[in-house]
């Protein structure tokens, strides 16, 4: 029975691979528009290829170092499976296969998208929401069916048991983190260096419109909705959907669930990905939808994707696991929760709400104060989010051990991220629709296409602003579900090493900060004997010192982030004042400006900035737990979720806001464009863009990527902090 469910999961995976083909083959068939539309589209996509192309050549200069690194720790020092450098390779290497093949099909289809809109806004929508599930159908497929490959790998030919396979397994999903916050951080400079400087030279200074082919910028604008919100967007939610599934089986396993503990979370996975190929084919509007209704067609198939997994779900656990029946109640907190977040950030971000609406008036007063209201929305609107996930980890927790059975509780917060994520497929869909939409207005635009075309992608855009900004909501609270799994997932590492250290030991013992424990004792442990055991309390200085460290890296990174963007930006707005300045005719549109210098300026902006950030998520975590152990870890990771969590809630829907907040006014408001409140809007806007397209959505990656390093590097702290510990004398 366990068997048939476990393989829903590379079932499910084939079906979305092949309908993913199926929607790019039939959005290839669509007519591309006129030569212009198709020189403007291939701009944007050599643009994009370019510089994919040169990231994933500095991506790979680090996983090889890497790679070598973690065989050192496997094949001399002992501290990891020998299989874990291989499947840190693996995990990268699909994850950026997942982000190219999204990203592929988001270029082609923007100019088919404008096209499809001189036809109706339904052939436009539809048109640009399959192309988005392109990218849902490639990442879900992609990680289930390697999951499901390297599952069978583990325990079919190599004759690992379950414990030793799911702790291995996790290893897979520091490589899928990695990849992501390259993707993450480089895609967001790239973007948003682009962005604010042909909104500041643009807007601000010429006074001409958005996607005015006069700007230089232009065109680098669109390569980076691409790089950023399509190939960044898909790696981070790719590795959010394998680490979550991963952890969840660890501790089934741990929790003595045995294949069962397996079984479940894929099935879950598995039905989510059927269920969200047939919610794609629900969307749809008719001609005139407002927005309004344009956001109802999408959650059409959003809702009921979630209904019938739900259902499902409940199934899957009254079958198999029959004496747990709470852990249903578990699997649908997740998926409620990921509701109740896109609802929040809707009502936070959307123009037709009173708090984007409120910044907007403050625009008549001067830019200071617009920035004001936007910090403040942002601030209030972590409320609700932090509310909704501190319910659901406690509701996921009580329901499925009732607090007498740690290990169960945390398999039914495991449940719950993966709940969360299973209707991934259709949801990514909805976001990646977002940056397609945009770059067809863009092309309209520049294309000098009819009013009524512009009209109909300027409300595809303005929907994809709204779904991009229930995205980034979505992003952040199964991140943070799924790093209080991680944590959990954690322990577990820390006792699959201590037992191998101490099956070599002639005795029969190993230190655990001073004590010993035999290798009975170690292996019948479960995970409140560890916290024991390594004294992982708040009285415990490790254990502050370590949350202190946590808050401290999540504003350190944003800091990085937020200043390489601002550097990028700068020499982009110079770049673009020296083309005005030295290029003549370009004002008249007599003249083409030299596109490629932008896109070039953001590219090495992008790869130069983007490695001090990520290296920084990988050594703090590692020199963390050599000085302060497994205690110190714990609390590293802990003050990183807490402040992380609320930062990063602060800083996407604070400048969603901002975004919406200058679009309502661009859509006739308080002056319409060119207004003195227009031009109060654009400043808020571009403070927000480094704020939700670069430093928040990363922070998503940042928590993830620290707890996938603690794992990953838990045998060399288990061996070598005891060893560090006494030679500080810090062994308290």
């Amino acid at each position: 029975m366990q068997q048939a469910l476990w393989w829903l999961a590379p079932l499910s995976a084939i079906v979305a691979l092949a309908m993913a083909l199926y929607f790019y083959k039939r959005m290839m068939g669509f007519p591309e528009g006129d030569e212009k539309m198709r020189a403007i589209a291939s701009f944007v996509r050599q643009g994009a290829n370019a510089y994919l192309r040169r990231q994933y050549k500095v991506v790979a200069i680090f996983f090889v170092i890497f790679a070598v690194l973690l065989a050192i720790m496997a094949f001399a020092l002992k501290v990891q499976s020998r299989w874990t450098p291989l499947a840190f390779l693996s995990g990268g290497l699909f994850s950026a296969l997942s982000g190219y093949l999204g990203m592929r099909a988001a270029t082609f289809a923007s100019s088919r998208t404008t096209e499809g809109a001189k036809t109706s806004l339904n052939r436009a929508l539809q048109v640009a929401f399959r192309s988005g599930a392109v990218m849902g159908l490639v990442v879900v497929g992609l990680a289930l069916l390697y999951i499901s490959i390297f599952f069978l790998f583990l325990t079919r030919i190599l004759k690992f048991d379950l414990p030793r396979t799911t702790v291995t397994m996790l290893s897979f999903g520091m490589g899928a983190s990695a990849q992501a916050l390259f993707a993450r951080v480089g895609g967001g400079i790239f973007t948003k260096a682009a962005d604010v400087g042909a909104d500041l030279v643009g807007k601000v200074e010429a006074g001409i419109p958005e996607d005015d082919p006069r700007n230089p910028a232009t065109i680098a604008d669109n390569v980076g909705d691409n790089v950023g919100d399509v190939a960044g967007m898909g790696a981070d939610l790719y590795e959010s959907y394998c680490n979550s599934i991963l952890a969840t089986c660890t501790l089934g396993v741990a929790a003595g669930l045995g294949f069962s503990g397996v079984a479940v979370p894929m099935a879950i996975a598995g039905l989510g990905t059927l269920f969200s190929i047939l919610g794609i084919f629900m969307v749809r509007t008719h001609e005139e939808a407002s927005q309004a209704q344009l956001l109802r067609g999408l959650n059409r198939g959003v809702y009921l994707s979630t209904i019938l997994t739900f259902i499902c779900a409940i199934l899957v656990i009254l079958w198999v696991l029959p004496e747990h029946k709470g852990l249903a109640v578990s699997a649908l907190t997740g998926l409620l929760a990921g509701v109740i977040v896109g609802w929040s950030t809707q009502y936070y971000t959307s123009e037709r709400y009173r708090p984007t609406r409120s910044i907007a008036e403050e625009a008549k007063t001067g830019p200071a104060t617009v920035i004001i209201a936007g910090l403040s929305v942002g601030m209030q609107s972590i409320g609700i989010p932090v509310l909704v996930v501190a319910g659901g980890i406690l509701v996921s927790f009580a329901f499925a051990s009732g607090f007498t059975q740690p290990a169960l509780g945390l398999f039914g917060i495991g449940l719950a991220a993966v709940g969360m994520l299973s209707t991934l497929g259709i949801t990514l869909a909805t976001d990646a629709y977002g940056p397609i939409a945009d770059n067809a207005g863009g092309n309209a635009e520049m294309s000098g296409l009819g009013p009524e075309v512009r009209k109909r992608t300027d409300a595809l855009d303005a929907l994809g602003n709204t779904t991009a900004a229930t995205g980034k909501g979505f992003a952040i609270g199964s991140a943070a579900l799924t790093t209080l799994v991680l944590l959990a997932a954690y322990l577990q590492e820390v006792k699959a090493n201590l037992v191998k250290i101490a099956s070599g030991a002639a005795d029969e013992v190993v230190p655990i900060e001073g004590a010993v424990s035999r290798l009975a004792d170690l292996k019948a442990a479960g995970i409140t004997f560890f916290i024991e055991k390594y004294n992982v309390h708040l009285m415990n200085p490790k254990v502050i010192v370590g949350m202190f460290l946590g808050a401290m890296m999540v504003l350190v990174f944003c800091s990085l982030t937020m200043r390489a963007v601002g550097r990028a930006a700068s020499k982009m707005v110079e770049e673009v004042r020296r083309q005005f300045r030295e290029i003549a005719g370009i004002m008249q549109g007599k003249a083409e400006p030299d596109y490629a210098a932008c896109v070039d300026i953001s590219t090495r902006a992008a790869q130069r900035e983007m490695i001090l950030p990520s290296l920084l998520a990988l050594i703090i975590p590692i020199v963390a737990g050599l000085i302060l152990g497994v205690a110190g870890v714990m609390g590293l990771l802990t003050g990183a979720l807490a402040a992380g969590f609320a930062v990063a809630i602060m800083m996407a829907n604070a400048g969603g806001a901002w975004d919406n907040a200058k679009k309502y006014i661009e859509g006739g408001q308080l002056g319409g464009k060119g207004s003195d409140a227009h031009k109060a809007s654009v400043v808020g806007d571009t403070v927000g863009d480094p704020f939700k397209d670069t430093s928040g959505p990363s922070l998503n990656i940042l928590l993830k990527l620290m707890s996938m390093v603690a794992v990953v590097s838990a045998g060399l702290v288990v061996k070598f902090a005891p060893v560090v510990a006494k030679f500080l004398h810090i062994s308290f």
